[in-house]
């Protein structure tokens, strides 16, 4: 445990040095607070962009405070998830490249631990930046529109942070898998694509999918509660990981042993 505790401190202090604590959180700021306030002052943003019939009154009727997190949660799903691959879509592949991998993998430093702590760290970093981004975006919705209970928020935040740790499990499996971080990150973008299109498409089909948790966390917003299938779709989210978290080690070391 000592020993993965270090890795996970190198990690840690690895991310300070390429500014992820900075840059990442700050991106997932400015997300957040973006549909709030578009939404809020889109009459005035329409009515200042001119080329509208003298006398024309533009009228948009206003969406619920849910409505707003709702799309808020929307812009991470697209912009969120972009910044989550290229922010780690190198975690393992680029040490590996660089030979970081196997300097620190000649001492007795176990594949699992090395795998895992490079994961946790990501966990942390994308569960952080999420959080303060979608306080943001609870925030200036409640100045703006109406408060959202603080007990839906972090009931549609925990769920939506489970499936974005999907998507971080999905890029370390490809980073792990792929020797350029650039086709682990393309291949990363590409089965979240098809994940979200094929659950959207058949939805009724794959209620259980991880990907159908951002719709389940909107569902809470709405004031619907929690859906019956939110909980079998969180425990194959969960395995998902594991799944996922258990083959990058295996092909990591193997692929490492190789070279």
């Amino acid at each position: 445990m000592s020993q993965w505790m270090t890795l996970l401190q190198k990690e840690i202090v690895e991310m300070w040095r390429n500014f992820k604590w900075i840059w990442v959180p700050i991106t997932f700021i400015l997300i957040g607070v973006q549909q709030p306030i578009t939404t809020y002052y889109m009459p005035q943003i329409l009515d200042l962009a001119g080329g509208l019939p003298e006398g024309a009154v533009i009228k948009i009727p206003t969406p619920s405070a849910g409505e707003v997190l709702i799309q808020g949660l929307g812009q991470y799903t697209t912009l969120g998830v972009l910044i989550i691959v290229l922010s780690t879509m190198g975690i393992l592949a680029a040490e590996r490249k660089s030979g970081v991998a196997a300097m620190i993998l000649v001492k007795p430093v176990s594949y699992r631990s090395f795998v895992t702590a490079k994961w946790a760290g990501g966990v942390l970093l994308v569960w952080f930046s999420f959080l303060i981004g979608y306080l943001a975006t609870w925030y200036y919705t409640g100045i703006l529109f109406e408060w959202i209970p603080i007990e839906d928020f972090f009931q549609s935040f925990f769920f939506y942070g489970l499936w974005l740790t999907v998507i971080l499990t999905i890029t370390i499996f490809f980073s792990a898998s792929l020797l350029t971080p650039g086709i682990a990150g393309f291949s990363s973008l590409a089965v979240v694509i098809v994940v979200n299109l094929v659950s959207s498409t058949i939805s009724n089909l794959l209620e259980w999918s991880p990907s159908q948790l951002t719709g389940y966390a909107g569902e809470i917003l709405l004031g619907k509660g929690i859906s019956d299938d939110t909980l079998p779709a969180s425990i194959i989210a969960a395995g998902c990981i594991v799944i996922l978290l258990a083959l990058s080690v295996v092909i990591f070391k193997k692929k490492e042993l190789a070279s």
